[in-house]
């Protein structure tokens, strides 16, 4: 099963995106492809840049990859308690090649953040319209206090109890890629 990993973030040190590694490692006989939002930088998205130019080279590949993938995990970080702008642009202007963005394939949707709500924000905005999109979310799951909760060195979460909800989740997830294959 080939899973699409990506935080929602273009910080080069993204803690939404250690978040995402450590659930994947949880995650036993997937095969993962990491794409990193740097690598898709475009113009701002207007109705005028795509009447004029033309959908940029990289919402195509962007949107390639989501369809050649089984399943989807990411991890959004939250700005002002919306999507951050390399994100909500890539997801712009993906929309405009097809609003199928996600495919309907098993998601598993996360957040963090150094505050008490851990993005909650952001993953409730993602979960409330994702499904209009295509997304089929299996799981969902917020880090609180980041700094606090997870252990970079270890590259892992070093909350208890958050750490049992992680699994349980990522668990929910492994479960629905299990059963999406052998429908498949």
């Amino acid at each position: 099963m080939k899973v699409l990993a990506f935080a929602g973030s273009n910080s080069r040190q993204s803690i939404n995106k250690s978040l995402l590694k450590y659930a994947l490692s949880l995650a036993e006989g997937i095969e993962i492809e990491w794409i990193d939002l740097n690598d898709y930088e475009m113009p701002i998205y207007s109705v005028e840049r795509n009447q004029e130019g033309g959908i940029p080279a990289q919402a195509v590949d962007f949107k390639r990859k989501l369809d050649a993938a089984d399943a989807i995990a990411c991890s959004l970080a939250e700005h002002n308690g919306a999507f951050s702008t390399a994100f909500k642009n890539l997801y712009d202007w993906t929309s405009r090649i097809d609003m199928n963005i996600f495919g309907q394939k098993p998601m598993l949707l996360m957040s963090t953040s150094p505050g008490q709500r851990g993005g909650a924000s952001v993953l409730n905005l993602a979960a409330e319209t994702f499904p209009w999109f295509g997304a089929n979310i299996i799981a969902k799951y917020s880090l609180p206090n980041f700094g606090q909760s997870f252990d970079l060195t270890k590259g892992a979460i070093i909350d208890t109890e958050a750490d049992r909800q992680l699994r349980e989740q990522v668990t929910l997830w492994r479960k629905a890629l299990v059963q999406s294959a052998d429908q498949a």
